[in-house]
């Protein structure tokens, strides 16, 4: 199936993995007690940003990157039910090799 969600300039389309259901020493978390994730999947990216010269910048992201973003980055949207977040690539903190 086809997102339906096609990021502008340098946005990112991300879906966050789950937070963590246990602590380190196993105690599990209710959902009032977990941390906002701050981790997930690029699943869409914008075409980059539009330079002076008319020229497009290349992201340093693409589809299938998992990704790591501040705390209060980005915008959250549902479409057709699932969770997304909507990232300008500066909001972008690193990405995993």
């Amino acid at each position: 199936m086809a997102l339906k969600i096609n990021p502008l300039d340098d946005r990112i389309v991300v879906t966050p993995l789950d937070a963590e259901e246990r602590t380190a020493g196993g105690v599990i978390l209710p959902d009032s007690a977990k941390e906002k994730p701050q981790q997930g999947k690029v699943v869409a990216a914008g075409p980059g940003k539009l330079l002076k010269d008319g020229a497009r910048a290349a992201l340093s992201v693409k589809k299938g990157d998992t990704v790591v973003y501040g705390k209060y980055s980005g915008t959250d949207v549902k479409v057709e039910g699932k969770e997304y977040k909507i990232l300008r690539e500066s909001e972008i903190l690193a990405k995993f090799a």
